[in-house]
């Protein structure tokens, strides 16, 4: 088993916090782990993107060129990376502000209304947590106990109380994904 994902979007949607939570929990699972963060000088409000990678063997290079998962949150993003989705691969997104969607036909599509969810969770701190759920109910790479060990993990211990509404936030990205294509 090795997953090559890719999450890409701006700086301050939790792009970063999400593949480090993702990798946080495949290590607590014995698994092999890379996380390779990406972003511009300006940080929040700029593109930002992580490179994670899962295995159940060792990793010879935490650079790729294409991935088995896209997470796209921006429009840059989907421009970008929706070409390097291998074929067969999934790109899950969220619609809000992309003004392009998805092409392509040769791999599984799916979107997540993150914005709108995390809005009715009464938080939009949660985006990250909705999108993450959206992704694990269609991979379960991690379990969800190891999920919360990698939450606990990259947050500090003072916002440890925000885990249940996180946990939360990712029952509802489980629930609400919406299939766009699927092959």
């Amino acid at each position: 088993m090795k997953e090559e994902i890719i999450i890409a979007g701006f700086g301050g949607q939790g792009v970063l916090s999400m593949g480090k939570i993702l990798a946080y929990s495949g290590i607590m699972q014995g698994q092999e782990v890379t996380w390779m963060p990406s972003y511009g000088p300006e940080m929040r409000g700029g593109t930002a993107n992580v490179t994670v990678i899962l295995s159940d063997k060792k990793i010879s290079s935490p650079i790729l060129s294409n991935f088995d998962t896209a997470i796209i949150l921006n429009q840059q993003s989907m421009d970008k990376f929706e070409s390097q989705v291998k074929p067969g691969g999934l790109l899950i997104y969220d619609p809000n502000g992309i003004t392009r969607h998805p092409q392509r036909k040769d791999i599984n599509i799916y979107s997540i209304e993150a914005v709108d969810l995390s809005a009715e969770l009464g938080s939009s701190k949660t985006y990250n947590m909705v999108v993450l759920g959206a992704y694990l109910s269609k991979k379960q790479i991690v379990e969800m106990e190891s999920v919360i060990k990698g939450l606990k993990k990259s947050i500090p211990e003072r916002h440890h109380k925000l885990i249940p509404m996180n946990e939360k936030a990712i029952e509802v990205g489980k629930e609400k994904i919406i299939e766009i294509n699927k092959v």
